[in-house]
């Protein structure tokens, strides 16, 4: 597998980054997790327009999903090869709802379905593509979920925005390559089932018996260094800042 850090900035684009978004690869098969602020002119750096092949929303939140009324605007309107046939997306209970709301024009209320094939996404095993993937819910005030992609032995475990919670010990246990959030600083903010600091992330880390960290959705007022040496101090691992157009071969 190969990821590819598309935007990395927590609930807000920063002047370096867009927000949430991560290209994954594999047999020629394109995977992206969450489309934030931001996300879709970045991706094309990466791919073309068309050419993905299935959509994961881990939660309905901005930061991590307006973008794709913006891709909406791509498929729906293109002209020239026609209209887009309905790409995958799956994402929680509401998510066709919440993107036709958003977007608050559609043509009508089923545009979006014409060029989205929209599945709900629950605690669960299936296949996307070439990938084997594991969803489990976590704690967000909002309907969230972790997922964790596997192929050819290899496994990538992606957090979304959560708290501490057992589901992401367990969805990450062994994980080649834990992507995880860590937006609060240890110390600083203390808000429960809402996002992890630095130090927790590195503890979560620690637990599952990740292989390598790597911090991510880390909001522009707060200091990536910190949290990145935080997670230092309880991880023993290799832990490192997610940051745009970073690609992992996993």
């Amino acid at each position: 597998m190969k990821l590819t850090v598309v935007g990395c900035s927590g609930s807000f684009p920063s002047a370096e980054s867009a927000c949430s978004s991560y290209l994954v690869e594999a047999d020629g098969f394109r995977l992206l997790l969450d489309m934030g602020n931001g996300a879709l002119g970045e991706l094309q750096r990466h791919c073309g327009l068309y050419d993905l092949d299935a959509i994961f929303l881990s939660h309905l939140h901005a930061d991590h999903c307006i973008d794709m009324c913006a891709y909406f605007v791509a498929r729906y309107y293109r002209h020239e090869g026609g209209r887009c046939a309905p790409l995958p997306v799956y994402g929680p209970e509401g998510t066709e709802h919440r993107l036709t709301t958003a977007y608050a024009d559609t043509p009508s209320a089923s545009s979006m379905s014409e060029v989205f094939d929209f599945h709900t996404v629950k605690p669960s095993t299936f296949e996307i593509g070439p990938f084997t993937v594991h969803t489990e819910r976590v704690r967000h005030p909002v309907e969230a979920y972790g997922i964790r992609v596997e192929h050819g032995g290899k496994s990538l475990t992606y957090s979304g925005d959560t708290g501490v919670t057992e589901a992401l010990d367990e969805l990450a246990r062994d994980t080649d390559l834990f992507l995880c959030e860590a937006a609060f600083t240890h110390g600083k903010e203390s808000i429960p089932d809402l996002h992890l600091n630095g130090r927790e992330a590195g503890e979560t880390a620690a637990r599952a018996g990740a292989r390598r960290l790597v911090l991510t959705h880390i909001p522009p007022w707060t200091d990536p260094q910190v949290n990145l040496r935080h997670a230092r101090e309880v991880f023993p691992g290799p832990v490192e800042l997610a940051a745009p157009r970073h690609t992992y071969e996993i």
